[in-house]
């Protein structure tokens, strides 16, 4: 990694912060001694730093001081507190890169933190970027969406972009997208695990076992995402593929089409992005 971001520190070791630090190491993107990972909850820094040897600190000012990178990962509801906590303590004549997990939390409203009082100069040392990941990012198979602000370079883009492609993929888009992305591949996850869910109560229903639900299901999920990606068709022609007139999936996909679930889907992925928005407000 580029010596301007030597060390990275992590504000908050939640799932989604341990899921990135696990993912830079096994890349090997980063060494354990250059990340540095800040909590309130002693126990939790313990276990991070037994299992991934990274250096650990209940004072999130001297992470800030001692980083060239800061992955702001606390709960969006703290988030102000911490940026009120860290901007009173370090200087602005060094630069580093704060890369904001927060969901519903504004490049604005960091901003507001990081750049009251300071002169435009010591600004361009601050540049800002904002991340919406997923939960598959912890088994390495995530989907991030990331916009930044006037004050990134190309070199801020790319570490970013490195970080972020060290657990799946990532797409930069305009902050008023971000929204949209939170609401696609950010609740994404759960709207498959409902589906799954859903057949595998059919299954259950239908008399076989959990496990052998659960093969069924899952295995079915992994075939057709496998056969998408690979043969390069859209959906709805495979689809049309496996309905044969006057058979089984007709029937099923007919009964989906009368209680209008595809218009439901996309009405509660729009309805999700209006409420990232509202939190975001």
């Amino acid at each position: 990694m580029d010596q301007n971001y030597e060390k990275v520190g992590f504000i908050g070791a939640g799932n989604m912060a341990e899921a990135i630090a696990g993912a830079l190491i096994d890349s090997g993107v980063y060494k354990s001694k250059n990340i540095m990972m800040s909590d309130i909850n002693t126990d939790r820094l313990d276990f991070i730093k037994n299992t991934y040897g990274v250096e650990i600190t209940t004072n999130s000012d001297d992470l800030v001081m001692n980083s060239d990178i800061i992955i702001l990962s606390v709960k969006p509801q703290v988030m102000e507190k911490v940026l009120d906590n860290i901007c009173s303590s370090f200087e602005t004549n060094k630069r580093k890169l704060f890369i904001s997990i927060a969901a519903g939390i504004k490049s604005e409203k960091i901003e507001s933190y990081l750049y009251n009082n300071i002169t435009d100069e010591a600004k361009s040392l601050l540049p800002v970027v904002r991340v919406m990941p997923n939960t598959p990012s912890m088994v390495l198979s995530g989907m991030s969406g990331m916009s930044v602000n006037n004050h990134c370079t190309d070199s801020d883009v790319e570490v970013t972009r490195v970080i972020l492609e060290s657990m799946g993929k990532v797409i930069q888009v305009k902050e008023e997208e971000i929204d949209a992305i939170t609401a696609m591949s950010g609740s994404g996850p759960a709207y498959i695990f409902y589906f799954i869910e859903s057949m595998m109560q059919a299954g259950v229903d239908m008399g076989f076992s959990d496990a052998v639900t659960k093969l069924l299901t899952l295995e079915t999920f992994k075939g057709a995402l496998k056969l998408m990606e690979k043969s390069g068709k859209s959906p709805a022609v495979l689809r049309k593929n496996v309905t044969s007139p006057g058979g089984t999936t007709e029937a099923a996909l007919k009964v989906m089409e009368d209680r209008n679930i595809k218009n439901s889907i996309v009405d509660a992925i729009k309805t999700a992005k209006r409420r990232s928005i509202e939190l975001s407000g």
